[in-house]
């Protein structure tokens, strides 16, 4: 069986960046974007329950967020309209990448896609005028599960690639903890 999409593990194990097969011509393109049974055999078995949007402009920043315990998520996530700088961070206290984060550009030229296992923290930064950012997710939101860490922690050393005062984000991702003060994955 031909896959329609590629599948490459990251540096931090259970990371994975999906690269799709386009098929393109005089009419525009064609390609699959999720297929269940591939990528189950490819990453993990996993079921999606629930897919969201945003559309943000130039600057925004969401994140770094993620859900605690039960509520917990795995995320697939890509870029419909412009481009953005996606993160993961690794925030398994056990995990020998604890600390560590990939850096993705997703855009809607590359088509890429990112899956971001449970016990990862996830943020985006937009790069384009605007940006329409899409996600699946394998669990339900629960407000009271809510969690995140700084954005701009200095020991993450995440290289945002724009200047700090282009950088517009929420007064709750503002006053979200350091990592050495969050709450973690075991």
């Amino acid at each position: 069986m031909l896959e329609e999409m590629e599948y490459i593990e990251t540096a931090i194990k259970g990371v994975y960046l999906i690269e799709p097969r386009v098929f393109t011509d005089g009419r525009g393109y064609f390609f699959e974007s999720w297929k269940q049974a591939e990528f189950n055999a490819s990453v993990a078995p996993i079921d999606f329950i629930q897919d969201n949007e945003s559309k943000s402009s130039y600057g925004v920043l969401r994140g770094l967020h993620y859900q605690k315990g039960e509520f917990s998520q795995a995320k697939l996530v890509r870029v419909i309209k412009g481009r953005v700088l996606d993160v993961a961070v690794d925030i398994r206290r056990s995990s020998p990448t604890f600390g560590q984060h990939i850096m993705v550009e997703l855009s809607e030229e590359n088509k890429r896609q990112l899956f971001i296992p449970r016990g990862f923290a996830h943020g985006f930064l937009v790069l384009s005028p605007e940006a329409i950012f899409t996600y699946k997710v394998d669990n339900v939101y629960a407000p009271q599960a809510e969690a995140g860490i700084r954005w701009n922690d200095p020991t993450l050393n995440i290289q945002w690639p724009i200047d700090i005062s282009q950088v517009m984000t929420s007064e709750k991702d503002l006053k979200q903890p350091l990592l050495q003060d969050a709450v973690l994955f075991e």
